[in-house]
């Protein structure tokens, strides 16, 4: 049975039922995993669960008809404060964590989570977006991460340990969370009733990389579209950067004007490409492709030889390399324009000139 609906962390919620009965729960976790596994979901469970005055002491189950539990379902609990970065901005601004400039320390959340808990048990603080943390911002934070208030839970949540400052790292108790199954992908999307058919739920889960929220994107049908022009134009003979950037970037746009949307299908595209290139890699090495994966243009190429002298491993990489781009908040104009001409100069044996 999946602790409070939330499948494929038994691992996570095991560790802190260990906490609970060795009353070893520390300060502060940075909770890290791949976007859309359930990272924040998990730590609004766990909120709950330390905050339900119902539960066993030693138990991590709430009993979720308190008031409390109500409470932390409806975001309205006085001793659950939560941050994120707005959708208009690059970092978390540092007045959510010390308040605006006329009031200094005697708001926002540092101020907040000294307080006396409200409900007689403890505080608990999520900060979601923890990737977007500058050092500013992260530094606003050193006082509470040393000295930690009495019955007071902090829960930072990102992507990595690499994109968190040092200042963040050292201070917190990292948990790792696992991308999903592939298998349980498909149930959830079947189950939830997200995709009208198991045969598309199954090839949307093999392109997610264990996120719901990335198979959950994949099912717009102009994806694929435009994913086949892109595996065409990969392993076309000539190559037009400059002008399929520009096809591109239309495309990135027209899903509209907000900034993490657009991030989000240029991750997508990036990630075909660069599920292309591993494709290519296994067919150069004689292995068998799925159906799926066995896009015509990729067994061609591989069939042909015409990259049979090109550094596939260098494609692979300048792909990861365009991703983490993405996820720093790159210029997309320039972004796309780079990469896709580093492609270019890659596919016809060139080394990339060092910088």
């Amino acid at each position: 049975m999946a602790w409070q609906g939330i499948e494929g962390h038994d691992e996570v919620v095991q560790r802190f039922r260990t906490m609970l009965a060795r009353g070893r729960l520390a300060h502060t976790f940075l909770f890290v995993g791949p976007p859309g596994i359930g990272k924040r979901t998990f730590a609004t469970r766990l909120a709950a669960a330390l905050l339900c005055p119902a539960r066993e002491a030693e138990a991590l189950d709430p009993c979720g008809v308190c008031p409390s539990c109500l409470q932390v379902a409806a975001g309205t609990h006085p001793d659950l404060l939560q941050v994120a970065k707005p959708a208009d901005k690059s970092f978390i601004p540092l007045e959510l964590f010390i308040g605006p400039k006329e009031k200094r320390m005697q708001q926002g959340l540092c101020h907040d989570i000294s307080l006396k808990p409200f409900m007689g048990g403890r505080r608990v603080a999520i900060i979601d977006d923890a990737d977007y943390l500058n050092e500013e911002g992260a530094n606003s934070l050193l006082k509470t991460l040393e000295e930690p208030p009495a019955r007071s839970v902090l829960i930072l949540i990102g992507t990595s340990t690499d994109r968190q400052l040092p200042t963040i790292r050292s201070r917190s108790q990292t948990v790792r969370f696992k991308p999903l199954s592939v298998p349980l992908v498909t149930e959830l999307l079947v189950s939830r009733g997200l995709v009208p058919e198991r045969a598309m739920a199954q090839r949307l889960a093999d392109y997610s990389g264990g996120s719901l929220t990335q198979a959950v994107e994949l099912s717009d049908p102009e994806l694929w579209k435009f994913r086949d022009s892109l595996l065409a134009y990969l392993f076309a003979e000539k190559w037009d950067s400059v002008g399929f950037a520009k096809t591109v970037l239309a495309f990135v746009d027209e899903v509209g004007k907000e900034a993490s949307a657009r991030r989000s299908r240029l991750r997508l595209l990036v990630g075909f490409a660069l599920e292309a290139y591993r494709a290519l890699a296994r067919a150069q090495a004689g292995a068998t492709l799925p159906d799926e994966r066995s896009a015509v243009e990729v067994t061609r190429a591989a069939a042909s030889g015409t990259f049979d002298r090109v550094d596939v491993a260098a494609l692979v990489d300048r792909c990861l390399e365009a991703l983490t781009h993405i996820d720093r908040n790159a210029n997309q104009s320039a972004l796309v324009e780079c990469w896709l001409d580093d492609l270019s100069q890659l596919s016809q044996g060139y080394p990339l000139a060092a910088v």
